[in-house]
């Protein structure tokens, strides 16, 4: 892998010599004449032509040579890593026939004023199935197990949803004619208002599937009528192991609608819901998708013949989304397909083998190395000259630029019949950028010190960021107590989106892959007698209340837009804090950080309040006012309701 070397010192011979003149003139002033004749000037830039082939033969070797090091014990760049979401495809009109929307189907963010979209490509392979209404039935506490309500919506165009004064686990189920893995299934439901008492916006109703094991939440994306409680569709998203089961002795499709426990806040139902008419239809589907586009089949070059050699992939880095790069070189009988490894230690002469290094978009042919002995040994074998080398199945893209916000993707950039839009119900998350060198500097030490084995904590935050890149963040607390002995905890924050600067909560919770990801290589390789939690931080919402006077010519709501906008991302996990690069792990928040951070406030002519809030980022709960909210060491700020008075002159 090739790591550029930095430049040290970019001063050239022309700086030196106008750096000694100006020292001249403050230090002799009396010398005046600093024409090219002048034989001041000429040993000026004798002395600065030698100090500058100094700075470029000398000044260079120690970082070099460390570069040169880092590569000799194996560090490589982790490659860009790609944001994943969930795109939506609605459909023109419900499904009649099956509509397959392929593998690297693009969608993409809008175009900016000076930015190009971000676009997307779906990973696997969506089936929209047209799905039609086949069975009905109830289960409830005043019937005995389950009854078939089929026949009687049919026949008496009614029939009541769960008891007569419906209770938690009541529940009507909804028999499709298939299974509709990953697709959004609109229910048209006609109903009286019978089930009186609940909120129409916050009902204690629950919408399941069955997935082949147990029933799972479904997203409801609309629901119209309020609880069933009037007429109106039902917007449901299935989640992508949907399958048929049979209940009641009758095989379908089935999702539920279930009568849940009502919080203390939460009205209840009262008595039941009647249904008069159902139906149901498939209006779209949902699929995951990656930043990244797939690339064909990409003619590289042509081999040298030469062992080590090394070629540069056209397109650029290639970002893992879970395939396996195709190398492939001419022969007389075709294409020869060469396998990816990770290195050249225990190939053969023979083997054809090639290393892929995805972050700086480069593909290397196994070397020949001469040993003691004086003889020679092959890592591999070696594409004849002049073979054309081609690589294909691969992906370009990734990066912290995909982190993008709920319903930011709007347009389809491939051609599909029948798909009237696409959406991202939740924000992109998992965009990390490529790593540079200096953080390769820093990690270098680390991993020749670790050698895989996690003993001390930097050694549990480098292998953590070796088995998910995708993360932003991470720390490791030792146990700091005699009963906490061999406790070790790691926690971590992955990448997210920002919404107009503002981060939404529910997306600095690490995904349950990540976590597993993350919990497997720590167990194989943490020390005997040691117990790991992986776990996300503690969130400390800060709120912060000021009065702001702006100056006489600033516009007051640009004032108080900046304003609040500079509070999010100075309290910001990911972005905020004193650097830059998020909110310090454990350092407390003190009233004059947000003075300082308002005041710097294009437009804000002084700050005549400041009061500190501690907020609780899920239930809202506020504190008392306060100078200083401190923070544990696992724990970090989290931007609540900000709220800035700015008054005009």
């Amino acid at each position: 892998m090739s790591i550029a070397a930095p430049n040290l010192d970019d001063r050239r011979f022309q700086d030196l010599v106008d750096d000694a003149k100006r020292m001249v003139m403050d230090r002799c002033p009396t010398w005046t004449d600093h024409n090219v004749s002048d034989p001041g000037v000429t040993l000026i830039e004798t002395f600065a032509y030698m100090t500058d082939q100094m700075l470029y033969r000398l000044n260079r070797v120690p970082d070099r040579l460390y570069i040169k090091f880092l590569e000799l014990i194996g560090v490589r760049l982790f490659p860009p890593t790609a944001a994943r979401v969930d795109v939506t495809f609605w459909l023109s009109a419900p499904a009649t026939t099956t509509l397959t929307i392929p593998v690297g189907t693009r969608s993409a963010t809008l175009r900016g004023d000076l930015d190009d979209p971000v676009v997307f490509s779906t990973l696997a392979e969506l089936a929209i199935v047209p799905t039609e209404l086949q069975s009905v039935a109830t289960a409830g506490h005043d019937q005995n197990g389950t009854r078939n309500r089929t026949e009687q919506l049919s026949v008496n165009n009614e029939f009541a949803a769960f008891s007569e004064v419906p209770q938690p686990g009541d529940a009507m189920y909804v028999g499709l004619d298939q299974a509709a893995p990953g697709c959004a299934i609109a229910l048209r439901v006609r109903c009286e208002i019978d089930g009186v008492g609940v909120d129409p916006t916050d009902p204690p109703l629950e919408w399941e599937a069955w997935d082949g094991a147990d029933w799972v939440t479904c997203d409801v994306d609309k629901d119209e009528t309020g609880g069933l409680n009037r007429n109106g569709d039902i917007v449901l998203h299935l989640p992508a192991h949907h399958e048929a089961t049979a209940v009641d002795g009758e095989r379908a499709g089935w999702i539920r609608a279930r009568v849940t426990e009502a919080r203390d806040d939460q009205p209840r139902y009262s008595s039941s819901p009647a249904i008069h008419g159902l139906e149901a239809m498939t209006v779209g589907g949902t699929v995951v998708s990656a930043h990244a586009s797939q690339e064909g089949a990409e003619r590289i070059g042509e081999s040298t013949g030469q062992p080590g050699q090394r070629h540069r992939i056209p397109s650029g880095p290639i970002v893992d989304i879970g395939i396996t790069p195709v190398v492939e070189t001419s022969s007389d009988d075709g294409w020869v397909q060469w396998r990816v490894v990770d290195e050249f230690i225990d190939c053969g002469p023979d083997d054809l083998v090639v290393v892929v290094d995805k972050a700086a978009g480069e593909i290397e042919f196994a070397p020949t190395v001469r040993l003691a002995d004086g003889s020679i040994r092959s890592y591999g074998a070696i594409p004849p000259q002049r073979a054309t080398i081609q690589i294909s199945d691969h992906a370009v893209g990734g990066g912290r630029r995909g982190n993008v916000a709920r319903g930011a993707i709007r347009t389809l950039k491939s051609s599909i019949p029948f798909v009237k839009s696409v959406t991202n119900r939740e924000s992109a998350s998992g965009g990390v950028d490529a790593e540079s060198v200096d953080e390769a500097r820093t990690r270098g030490p680390l991993m020749l010190r670790t050698r895989s084995r996690a003993v001390t904590a930097e050694d549990f935050e480098l292998i953590t960021r070796e088995a998910a890149p995708e993360i932003a963040r991470v720390v490791c607390l030792p146990a700091t107590s005699a009963t906490d002995a061999g406790h070790v905890t790691v926690c971590i924050v992955p990448a997210a989106a920002h919404n107009d600067g503002r981060l939404q909560f529910e997306d600095l919770l690490p995904s349950p892959s990540t976590l597993d990801a993350i919990g497997e290589r720590l167990e194989s390789c943490r020390i005997i007698g040691s117990t790991v939690n992986i776990e996300p931080p503690r969130y400390q919402g800060i709120t912060v209340v000021a009065r702001l006077r702006s100056t006489s010519r600033a516009d007051p709501d640009r004032v108080h837009r900046d304003a609040v906008g500079a509070l999010h991302r100075y309290f910001d996990p990911l972005v905020g804090g004193p650097d830059g690069k998020g909110w310090p792990w454990g350092r407390p928040v003190q009233a004059g950080d947000a003075f300082g951070v308002l005041q710097a406030v294009a437009g804000v002519d002084v700050v005549d309040d400041v009061r500190l809030f501690g907020a609780n980022p899920v239930t809202g709960d506020r504190g008392p006012v306060t100078t200083r909210v401190e923070l544990d060491p696992n724990s970090l700020v989290f931007s609540y309701e900000h709220q800035v008075q700015v008054i005009s002159p």
